[in-house]
């Protein structure tokens, strides 16, 4: 199976100049962004959500027009691995996942998901090619319909100078920005 028009190990060129390494989550992801087209009508405008901060992100700025920057990439981190392509208006989507049941065929992209082994320890070839020649086995595909408060646009609105520290903030923040405010802090 081609991954969006690109050979596997073309697609695993992309990801170590992209991701700096062969990196299996990517590839990984890039079987399940495969699997979701082919569920999904050739015409729409999706969005992706990731389950995920993992890898996974990186396989969908890759693979799709949709990006943080853009606004079309959503992570909310459950801690799966599954993403979801979903009609921008309406929510309804296709999520496709690691199904667990279906690992034991491939030993060790089993070790590797689960985290059964140290990274020290897999064997690298050998998970590359099971992820190769078995990714799209050991996915499920599901029906959704997106939660609605994922679905809502969220604007940036106004800009404005911080009086502390003489930045763009949104106004939206409060009178100072968050940083100035201490409602975060990015530094020591």
């Amino acid at each position: 199976m081609d991954i969006r028009g690109r050979s596997f190990e073309a697609f695993l060129e992309e990801v170590k100049a992209f991701h700096g390494y062969p990196a299996p989550g990517v590839l990984l992801g890039g079987k399940m962004i495969e699997t979701a087209y082919r569920h999904l009508p050739p015409e729409g405008i999706f969005d992706v959500l990731c389950e995920t901060p993992k890898c996974l992100p990186d396989a969908v700025q890759l693979l799709t027009p949709c990006t943080f920057g853009n606004g079309w990439l959503t992570v909310v981190n459950v801690g799966r691995f599954a993403l979801t392509f979903y009609e921008k208006e309406g929510g309804k989507g296709i999520r496709v996942f690691v199904d667990p049941q279906k690992l034991e065929p491939v030993p060790e992209l089993k070790a590797w998901f689960l985290k059964l082994k140290p990274k020290q320890e897999q064997d690298t070839r050998l998970l590359l090619s099971q992820i190769r020649e078995k990714g799209s086995e050991i996915l499920r595909v599901q029906e959704v319909q997106v939660a609605q408060d994922l679905l809502v646009r969220k604007r940036r609105g106004l800009l404005g100078v911080c009086p502390a520290c003489g930045e763009g903030y949104p106004l939206a923040d409060g009178p100072r920005c968050r940083v100035c405010s201490g409602t975060v802090s990015l530094y020591r």
